[in-house]
């Protein structure tokens, strides 16, 4: 399977974003590329207030384009994330798995909310958006399972275990990450998601600067169930693509079996212990 990721830096000027997007999502196709994976809030990305002016519903333009990319280039893709304005009134930060003939095929809506002071900046997700509460996987055309997650989620190993017990071969994690995390802890933790599960991660990170004092740190990443990067984006808005031979899933679990040789016996009987 060949995948792609699209690193690009996304500002309030949804217009712009979508240019943007639509430019590396076509030179993602060029290249190949079945799969293509965008970042977190690549159709705007600033302030509370610019963020939330930003949200669209799903017939909105946004959605519109990308499905319309999907059917016209015969590509799958992980539309990043967006703020998506529910019919219930809530803002949702979701992820939408898109086939090639432009059918949304799964929605997952950011389980966990950025709540941080991280860099001299404070970050209130939850100010603006509300928590999803499903953990999803779905198939590709090929019968491949793809699970669904977003940015701060990467944080929490539970999640991406139940994504691996549902089934999925790969993961797609869009993101934000800010510049000081992704220098710190975003190859960790990419990396340790792809090891300790057994499987591919194709990790869509934004760069650059995005206005009200946001910064992210690029590295978008494909990394192989061996913890091996495929591909690294570096510090530049680009594309980068790799060939995933899924054989590899099956042969590191095989060759190291730790999927198997859990014990939640012990591990459930310490649930609910004080951190």
């Amino acid at each position: 399977m060949h995948v792609a990721a699209v690193q690009l830096s996304a500002g309030p000027d949804t217009d712009a974003n979508l240019a943007q997007a639509e430019r590396l999502v076509r030179e993602a196709a060029g290249r190949g590329a079945q799969l293509i994976v965008l970042p977190e809030k690549w159709t705007a990305l600033g302030s509370d207030d610019e963020q939330i002016a930003a949200a669209q519903r799903r017939d909105g333009a946004a959605v519109s384009l990308v499905r319309a990319l999907a059917r016209e280039l015969e590509v799958e893709l992980v539309a990043g994330s967006y703020l998506e304005r529910g019919d219930d009134g809530l803002v949702r930060n979701t992820s939408l798995l898109i086939d090639a003939a432009g059918e949304i095929r799964a929605a997952y809506a950011k389980i966990h909310m950025f709540d941080v002071e991280v860099g001299g900046h404070v970050y209130r997700e939850s100010a603006i958006t509300a928590a999803g509460e499903d953990v999803v996987v779905a198939p590709l055309a090929d019968g491949t399972l793809v699970g669904l997650s977003v940015c701060y989620d990467v944080r929490f190993p539970e999640l991406y275990r139940s994504l691996a017990f549902g089934g999925a071969r790969v993961i797609a994690i869009p993101a934000a990450f800010t510049h000081t995390t992704t220098a710190a802890h975003w190859e960790v933790l990419v990396r340790a998601r792809a090891i300790e599960n057994q499987l591919f991660v194709v990790a869509a990170n934004q760069v650059g600067e995005h206005g009200s004092g946001l910064r992210s740190g690029g590295r978008s990443m494909i990394v192989d169930p061996w913890g091996e990067v495929l591909a690294d984006a570096g510090a530049g808005v680009g594309v980068i693509d790799a060939v995933l031979d899924l054989g590899r899933v099956a042969a590191v679990r095989e060759q190291i079996p730790a999927l198997s040789g859990r014990r939640p016996d012990v591990y459930e009987a310490r649930e609910g212990a004080r951190l």
